[in-house]
């Protein structure tokens, strides 16, 4: 599973039908045309309106990137101003591509609700004092824990009915929707009682999704990963892969989803998370020729340029239980010896480790072929524990 985020206009448009209420809301993006939006949309020539960025990123109202109660000639400004308009939020710097427009809504009161699904439980956070200012008033906020096959009881909770049953609602259709976390920050009540969304965001299991995922803002898309993720949907294995920075002194090739965490989270606890080249994992049991193919398109990308210390390949997992080790380290090897050359040219230094059927004999391979290559390979098995590889890999001694 992976957590995954979704626009806020997706995640508005699913909360809203499920809970039978209708969403007037508008994404537009460059392919937009403005001048004939009224026609389809009338109600935006006849309200106040709302306008701001839906790209996965917070403090919208904090950075200025919110424009509130104005009308439509004002958010064509506001979208000739930004649409398309590239600016830097933290490290990240991207272009403003899609926004979304909806109804002003004047409104007193304002209230905060999270939902975080956690190992056995889910965790709800509640407060009568939301906005752009709830963290500051984090000690105001009710903490609710639901273990996760029990349901949720609000009957001791001191707050109006209408924002229990606002609640029971949603609880329920978090757990039914695969959402892995859910905010409103804040909600709000019209005059008529009827439930306002007025900012939302919202991660689901990526085993739940059936919507096309916009990818997060100032993440560059690579060919590669376009790649891998074509063979992961025809596979029935799982083949992921992000690059997070190519040129970063440290890649992976890793098998398992949970082992995949352990050895970065080692690497970021050891000071060197800026040296992370990519992420991902093989895992179930994957093919020789999808290893191969996989293991051959991060090859491509780490040897496209030299670290001038060397990089260094991390090819790595836990102790399988169904992989077969050995037929997956052919496929592995396989690559490596197609880019023997600028692996040697560029200095490459790797590491293995791995446990699991047949492990024995793709150790065996791994240590040959190193020899063979002339590329120095340092083979290890399950008796050395996995983040003791990633101290060797740093040159780190405890």
């Amino acid at each position: 599973m992976a957590r995954v985020k979704i626009r806020e206009f997706d995640a508005k448009n699913l909360i809203l039908a499920k809970l039978n209420r209708i969403y007037k809301g508008i994404l537009i993006d460059s392919t937009t045309n403005l001048e004939q939006l009224s026609l389809q949309y009338p109600w935006i020539l006849q309200e106040k309106l709302t306008v701001k960025p839906d790209q996965l990123f917070g403090k919208r109202g904090k950075l200025g990137l919110v424009l509130l109660n104005a009308d439509f000639q004002q958010v064509k400004g506001y979208l000739q101003r930004h649409l398309n308009k590239e600016i830097t939020i933290g490290k990240a710097t991207d272009k403003l591509t899609h926004f979304l427009i909806e109804p002003f809504i004047p409104h007193e009161k304002e209230y905060y609700l999270s939902i975080t699904s956690e190992r056995d439980h889910d965790i709800l956070h509640f407060s009568e004092e939301g906005g752009i200012n709830v963290e500051e008033n984090w000690n105001k906020i009710s903490k609710i824990e639901v273990p996760t096959l029990q349901e949720l009881d609000l009957e001791k909770i001191n707050i109006p009915e209408k924002i229990k049953k606002f609640i029971q609602e949603v609880f329920h259709l978090y757990r039914r929707s695969h959402f892995c976390y859910l905010e409103f920050n804040p909600f709000t009540f019209d005059q008529n009682r009827n439930i306002i969304l007025i900012d939302t965001v919202a991660q689901i299991d990526s085993c739940g999704i059936t919507m096309l995922l916009p990818k997060p803002f100032g993440r560059k898309s690579h060919p590669e990963e376009e790649f891998v993720a074509a063979i992961d949907k025809e596979s029935g294995a799982s083949l992921k892969l992000t690059v997070l920075n190519p040129k970063g002194r440290i890649w992976n090739i890793l098998s398992g989803g949970g082992a995949s965490l352990i050895y970065l989270d080692a690497v970021v606890n050891l000071g060197k998370h800026e040296e992370i080249a990519n992420y991902g994992e093989y895992s179930g049991n994957p093919t020789t020729e999808e290893t191969y193919q996989y293991t051959k398109t991060i090859l491509s990308t780490m040897t496209k340029e030299h670290h001038p210390q060397g990089k260094v390949l991390l090819i790595g997992g836990a102790i399988a239980n169904f992989t077969d080790v050995e037929k997956t380290f052919i496929g592995i090897i396989k690559a490596l010896q197609e880019y023997q050359d600028p692996l040697r040219k560029g200095n490459v230094s790797i590491f293995v480790r791995r446990g699991g059927p047949n492990y024995e004999k793709g150790l065996r391979l791994m240590e040959q072929t190193g020899k063979e290559l002339q590329i120095p390979i340092a083979v290890h098995g399950p008796e050395t524990p996995m983040t003791k590889i990633v101290e060797k890999i740093l040159g780190v001694s405890s």
